[in-house]
C-alpha cells in the first residue's frame, strides 16, 4: 500500500539465506545494498522497475520479482525488495501498471487494476519482460527465479503461475485466489499462499475452490492461514488506510512476521 521508510542497512546483519548459492561463508557480513532504477520497454509501455541486491559478495543468487498491491510500485514495495536483498537475493520490484503509475485512493487503484483482472495475460507479459531483464544481471542465477505479490500482486503471481510462468515458486500474501483455471500441462511453479483468516475479501468458497482446482492437477502448494489477520495484514500502513477509506484492512505484526518466515522456509525448499 503506501509509504514505509526503513533503513535496513543499519538494522540487518546479513547471513547466507539462500544455501550455498548466495555465499560460501558462514561468517556474518554487513550487507551493502545496491539499488537501481531500471526502465524496461514492453510494447508501448515503460516499466519503471526497482532492482536491489547485496554487493558485498559476488556469487550468483536467486532472483525474486516483487509485484505490488493495487497502489502500484511505491515505497512499501521497495521496502520488501530491500528485505529480500538483505536475505541474499536479487530482487526486482515490478512496475506492473507501467509508466510509474501510482494510485492514492481506492477508485484510482481499481481503475489501474481492472485491465489486469480482465486480461491476466497482460500481467504475465509484463512479468515476462521483467523476468528477462532480471536474468541479464550478473548477480542473478537465471535457473533460480521466483515471484512474490501482495494483495492485487498476490493474485497476479498466482495467475502467472497458472498461465505457465517459468518460475521455481510463487508466494501470494493476502492475494486474490480465484483467477484463470489451473492446468497440469502449464503449471511449473510451486505455490505458497499466505492468507489472513479474517480477510473479508476471501471467502471460504474461494479457498475451497482454489484448493480443489490445484488438488485436481496434483499441484504442489502450501496454504497458510493466520488467525485474526485481515486483508493487507503485512503492510504497516494498512490500519491507517483502512480508517481513511473505510476498508476492512489492518496491519497484523504477528501475521506479517509469521508469513515472512513461511516465505523464507518455502524459498529454502525451492532453491537447492
Amino acid at each position: 500500500m503506501t509509504i514505509v521508510r526503513i533503513s535496513w542497512l543499519t538494522v540487518l546483519i546479513f547471513f547466507s539465506a539462500c544455501n550455498n548459492k548466495t555465499s560460501e561463508s558462514t561468517d556474518p557480513i554487513e550487507p551493502k545494498l545496491k539499488e537501481e532504477n531500471v526502465t524496461i520497454n514492453q510494447k508501448s509501455i515503460a516499466l519503471n522497475c526497482f532492482v536491489v541486491y547485496d554487493s558485498s559478495h559476488v556469487n550468483k543468487r536467486p532472483g525474486i520479482l516483487v509485484v505490488p498491491e493495487w497502489w502500484g510500485l511505491n515505497d512499501y514495495t521497495k521496502m520488501r525488495a530491500r528485505k529480500l536483498a538483505a536475505l541474499g537475493y536479487i530482487a526486482m520490484a515490478v512496475d506492473i501498471f507501467g509508466n510509474g503509475q501510482i494510485a492514492d485512493n481506492p477508485e484510482q487503484a481499481q481503475n489501474l487494476a481492472t485491465p489486469f483482472y480482465q486480461n491476466p495475460q497482460l500481467a504475465k507479459d509484463r512479468l515476462d519482460a521483467a523476468k528477462s531483464k532480471l536474468k541479464t544481471y550478473s548477480q542473478t542465477d537465471s535457473s533460480d527465479l521466483a515471484a512474490i505479490g501482495y494483495c492485487f500482486g498476490g493474485g497476479i503471481v498466482l495467475n502467472a503461475a497458472r498461465l505457465g510462468e517459468d518460475l521455481k515458486g510463487v508466494v501470494s500474501f493476502h492475494g486474490d485466489l480465484i483467477g484463470v483455471p489451473a492446468k497440469k500441462d502449464l503449471l511449473k511453479s510451486k505455490i505458497l499462499v499466505c492468507n489472513g483468516q479474517s480477510d473479508q475479501f476471501i471467502t471460504k468458497e474461494d479457498i475451497a475452490l482454489f484448493k480443489k482446482q490445484l488438488d485436481s492437477i496434483g499441484a504442489e502448494y502450501i496454504f497458510k492461514q493466520y488467525p485474526g489477520a485481515t486483508h493487507a495484514f503485512t503492510n504497516p500502513e494498512a490500519t491507517a488506510l483502512g480508517k481513511k477509506f473505510n476498508m476492512p484492512v489492518e496491519y497484523n505484526p504477528k501475521a506479517d512476521s509469521a508469513s515472512w518466515s513461511d516465505m523464507k522456509a518455502f524459498f529454502s525448499t525451492i532453491f537447492k
